[in-house]
């Protein structure tokens, strides 16, 4: 009789403790949000676009209806507000379901808001909802603004959010020129001594009008797409200009985030004859106090592959092979110093070289830190170091254009 009372007694216990579904959310109540996007009106008021994932038409396809008509696999809302949460909030009186944000992996910033006013405001109302995840992706608009970038439908990936996130990551992996940042990677770079960071850019290419119509999908050649777009510099959380190409390149080199890049060099009088393929990469920053001064030392290790020679070579020869290495070293160092000295002009350290210090020498930080911005960084002194070395030809080491040539 104890004992059943006391596995009574336990059930009961367990019973009471169980929290059932009271927190319960229906799909079919849910207004699941992919992509959110910020600019600012002339009034002053905050614009947010919101782009929300229509289930039915993801998982089907674009689908027919009545007389032919298709549907969208995103639908657009956009609502204003004298902050985001008002915006947020305003948005509820056109949609028929609680707007969702914990799938949200997107968040698109306008220029023109970016450049005014800056990202912090946006980064808190994001930090401070318990739905939205700091790790989502955060782009600034590059000569265009949020709303344009969320309306524009895109092919291949029906939703658009993971066109831009997919684009940003396998163009970080195979060209260089841009790197993918999430909105923690900004706060940490805006918490720094010298609140200065990096974000990717995006834009929109041809007309918004009809990149958010179908029929920029129905063609085999759309009119108006989405493409990477620079690294976009923020200072005390406003952009203050964008890096483009080798600058952009550089920057990457700098922060150790190149995962692999095509580099071009000039053979024989013709530019860009050779391309080098980067297999693997390394770059380690140090620093250190010389004659009372900041000083910072970057070295840079490529190993990579020929993949095209648009003029004769024979690369068995190990005196050409280094004579190509050279120039590799050449260009990798030209970009990582056009990288450092734009940072400079816009006294942005946007590479953590503030950090770099205060690590190796503490002391001395503590002197430097109330100037480094203003004084310091601009006039700081960089050794680059590069190393290149080619390790592979492709299927051949003598180009058949070797023999053409001969004959």
């Amino acid at each position: 009789m104890n004992r059943n009372a006391t596995f009574f007694l336990i059930m009961i216990t367990m019973t009471l403790l169980l929290s059932g579904c009271w927190s319960k959310k229906e799909l079919t109540d849910l207004a699941i949000v992919a992509a959110l996007g910020v600019d600012k009106t002339e009034d002053g008021k905050y614009l947010m676009t919101l782009q929300i994932i229509n289930p039915g038409n993801v998982a089907g396809g674009m689908r027919g209806g009545g007389g032919g008509t298709q549907s969208p696999p995103v639908t657009i809302y956009s609502s204003t507000g004298d902050n985001l949460v008002e915006a947020s909030r305003r948005a509820s009186s056109k949609i028929s379901r609680r707007l969702y944000y914990a799938h949200a992996n997107l968040v698109v910033v306008g220029e023109d808001l970016a450049r005014e006013e800056g990202v912090e405001t946006i980064i808190d109302a994001i930090d401070r909802d318990h739905e939205f995840r700091i790790t989502t992706t955060m782009v600034i608009a590059n000569q265009s603004t949020a709303e344009d970038l969320l309306r524009a439908l895109t092919p291949v990936d029906k939703i658009p959010a993971n066109k831009v996130l997919k684009t940003l990551e396998f163009s970080q992996k195979k060209w260089g020129k841009s790197i993918k940042t999430s909105i923690q990677d900004v706060m940490k770079g805006l918490q720094t001594s010298d609140g200065s960071t990096v974000v990717s850019g995006f834009r929109l290419i041809g007309d918004p009008k009809h990149a958010s119509q179908l029929e920029n999908i129905q063609e085999s050649e759309p009119e108006s797409t989405l493409e990477s777009s620079g690294i976009a510099i923020l200072k005390k959380g406003k952009l203050v200009d964008w890096s483009y190409d080798q600058k952009a390149r550089g920057t990457v080199w700098i922060m150790d985030e190149i995962s692999g890049t095509v580099i071009s060099i000039d053979w024989k009088g013709k530019k860009d004859a050779i391309a080098y393929q980067t297999d693997r990469q390394k770059t380690k920053v140090s620093g250190k106090m010389k004659d009372g001064k900041p000083h910072i030392s970057i070295r840079t290790r490529v190993e990579g592959t020929i993949g095209e020679m648009e003029v004769p070579v024979d690369i068995t020869d190990g005196e050409i092979m280094t004579r190509m290495e050279k120039r590799v070293e050449k260009e990798v160092k030209e970009e990582i110093k056009q990288a450092i000295e734009q940072a400079q002009t816009n006294h942005a350290d946007v590479f953590d070289f503030d950090e770099t210090i205060r690590r190796s020498s503490p002391g001395d930080w503590k002197k430097l830190q109330a100037m480094w911005n203003d004084v310091y960084f601009p006039e700081l002194k960089v050794d680059i170091t590069v190393e290149a070395y080619i390790r592979r030809a492709g299927l051949r080491n003598k180009s058949f254009l070797s023999s053409v040539e001969d004959e």
